[in-house]
């Protein structure tokens, strides 16, 4: 990380990505370590595990590596890296003997085995699954957290396979990946990713996980069956072929880049990036143990893959139509009372003139400390006022995409409510982005609700004065207007 900014391997904000602060991008670096270390210690400790399928995997991890390193500092074409990272592949099935060469029983008694088709769909399996990881990877901690409960569940059925080389594989990559992700995540402390994976990271993830797949569900002593790979890894392959269908249909290649990722509808519902990956992280595990135990309880084959088919059909149509979907997840979001990132502040109205220093009194003593905002107390002009009950306040909180920060306001906001629920009248609310697409009030219209349609009956035509303001910044407080001062914690 330290040396990123020195080589040039920064992923810079700007067209379709979601951080504004240059990162950088070398997560790889942490799981090609980790590979590089089995290479020295794992054959010592187990001498049943034979050295050149390991080297093969370090053939294909430190070509990969580079690669994407290369790409994420050139933006290499799409092409070229379908090349390497086919010869990635055609080194796991040649040098290490990694060979997909059956389906499993996808039809009652039919078994599908690809006979001279095991290389070509064994090297498609293998870009696919590189290239999912690699899609996956749009907002901080995602990939990587869905990442590590594929790990978590392959290394149960590793476990009670009793292959336990590829057990001291899977665990020393959950520890990679749990490193990575400390300085990836987002929690309290830790506002925003300090270091992405990038590609360099991504495709060495993904080419792992197409080994560890193929390898323990092909021959006579396979760990899983073929279908349990899919769930284990449901949710980056349903998205990743979700996403690639809907550009075809679209008639646009399916390797342009776009925001129709399900992560990305998520944000523009007005997700936080932690509740998305919380909820992606709860969606996998379910998936993966859905696997798992079809494959304990000896379910058949077709009937998990069957099953697998209709929740990916489930899923293709929710996405195929994002413009329906983004108001459902936001009134999802809603109705979970998770925080928003469209929030941008508190709404609090309306009151008489004479009685905003009392509100203003309230709204200063609820709002915490530790950040900036900006008050203002505006007086509506040219609406028809119930009892002069024309004054309101807004206060304005710039978040940046702390997900922290989101969910404090959000809980002020709680608070301010509860502390003028007496005052009849008093609406508190969340002072939403105006953006046409997430647009609230527009929503409530279009969906007749009463609320809404009454608000801009009661509006349409009105002004709105600025009587006062009010600013926090540097830990100093500024005020203008009427003359009235508000006495605020101390910063």
């Amino acid at each position: 990380m330290s040396l990123a900014g020195y080589l040039g391997i920064m992923d810079q904000p700007g067209g379709h990505k979601q951080h504004d602060a240059s990162t950088p991008f070398v997560g790889g670096a942490g799981v090609a370590t980790v590979l590089v270390g089995l290479f020295l210690v794992l054959d010592p400790l187990y001498a049943s595990f034979e050295l050149h399928p390991l080297q093969a995997m370090l053939i294909g991890t430190l070509l990969l590596f580079l690669t994407g390193l290369a790409d994420d500092i050139w933006h290499l074409t799409f092409k070229s890296r379908l090349v390497v990272q086919a010869l990635a592949a055609l080194s796991m099935v040649l040098i290490g003997g990694v060979e997909l060469t059956s389906f499993g029983e996808l039809l009652p008694g039919l078994p599908f085995d690809l006979g001279p088709l095991s290389i070509p769909l064994t090297i498609v399996a293998t870009v696919g699954l590189i290239n999912a990881v690699n899609m996956i990877d749009g907002i901080d901690g995602l990939s990587g957290s869905v990442s590590l409960v594929s790990l978590v569940l392959t290394g149960v059925v590793v476990y009670l396979g009793g292959y336990h080389a590829y057990l001291v594989l899977v665990v020393a990559l959950i520890g990679g990946i749990a490193g990575f992700l400390y300085y990836n995540l987002r929690y309290p402390g830790n506002p925003r990713a300090r270091v992405f994976l990038g590609d360099n990271g991504s495709m060495v993830l993904g080419f792992v996980f197409a080994w560890l797949f193929i390898a323990l569900s092909q021959g006579a002593s396979a760990a899983m069956t073929p279908v349990t790979a899919l769930w284990l890894f449901g949710l980056p392959l349903m998205d990743t072929i979700g996403v690639m269908l809907r550009r075809i249909w679209l008639r646009k290649s399916p390797f342009r880049a776009d925001r129709h990722h399900l992560h990305h509808l998520f944000v523009r519902a007005g997700f936080r990036v932690c509740d998305i990956v919380a909820l992606a992280i709860l969606g996998q595990i379910c998936l993966g143990v859905i696997g798992v135990g079809g494959l304990l309880l000896g379910v058949p084959e077709y009937i998990m893959f069957w099953l697998f088919m209709g929740v990916f059909g489930v899923y293709l149509l929710a996405i195929v139509r994002p413009w329906r979907l983004v108001p459902r997840l936001r009134r999802i979001n809603r109705s979970l009372g998770l925080p928003s990132v469209q929030v941008r502040g508190i709404f609090v109205g309306y009151v008489r003139k004479e009685s905003f220093p009392a509100l203003l009194r309230v709204i200063c003593e609820k709002l915490g400390t530790g950040y900036d905002y900006q008050l203002g107390v505006y007086q509506t002009v040219g609406a028809v006022a119930n009892d002069g009950c024309n004054v309101y306040c807004v206060v304005h909180i710039s978040a940046d995409g702390n997900d922290q920060l989101i969910g404090r306001i959000q809980r002020e906001a709680s608070s301010i409510r509860k502390r003028l629920a007496r005052q009849p009248g008093v609406e508190v609310r969340l002072f939403m982005c105006r953006k046409s697409e997430n647009e609230l009030r527009n929503n409530a219209i279009a969906a007749g609700k009463k609320d809404g349609s009454q608000r801009a009956r009661d509006r349409r035509g009105a002004r709105s004065n600025l009587i006062y303001s009010m600013e926090r910044g540097g830990g100093t407080m500024r005020s203008d207007g009427l003359g009235f001062e508000v006495s605020v914690p101390p910063v």
